[in-house]
């Protein structure tokens, strides 16, 4: 694969691109070579989906699009960030056990983290905001940890200690 791999879209602020979001987001991946039901898929199709929520939700009609950015660098590393023109950054609201939104940002930050990725939010030039994510990327075909041998049984070509 190559070093470096980028994708953009814009799209209008309005509740359906949220989907629309979604779908650009898996089918790049998947261009990308990560298969749509692998685990990394649908951690990003949720972290995208809340990401592109808040934007449509939460600029108020003061962004009247949001583009989603993603990034890949050298089999290593992916970067998805969603930007909108709001200046106002996200913020951590406490939410009631019946409060119906409020979460986001806490469902991102626990899927990033769990996944051993950070989040980030960033003023841009324009005066609106970033939110991104950053998670480890395992190359399909490439074990995301290496197991160690094991000594029971033995694989083929491994030789059973005497005894």
């Amino acid at each position: 694969m190559a070093d470096h791999l980028e994708a953009s879209v814009t799209l209008p602020s309005d509740p359906a691109s949220v989907a629309a979001a979604r779908t650009y987001v898996v089918g790049t991946l998947t261009e990308w070579g990560l298969p749509a039901d692998a685990d990394l898929s649908d951690t990003v199709r949720l972290i995208v989906s809340e990401l592109a929520t808040n934007a449509v939700q939460h600029t108020f009609g003061q962004s009247p699009t949001f583009t989603v950015d993603l990034a890949l660098d050298r089999d290593e590393r992916l970067r998805v960030g969603v930007t909108d023109s709001h200046p106002r950054f996200p913020k951590r609201l406490p939410a009631a056990v019946q409060q119906d939104n409020g979460r986001g940002m806490v469902i991102i930050r626990w899927l990033t983290a769990e996944c051993g990725g950070r989040l980030r939010v960033r003023p841009t030039r324009e005066g609106g905001k970033t939110v991104s994510i950053e998670l480890p990327w395992t190359p399909p075909g490439r074990p995301a940890v290496a197991e160690p041998a094991t000594a029971v049984g033995g694989t083929a070509g491994e030789q059973k200690p005497s005894r």
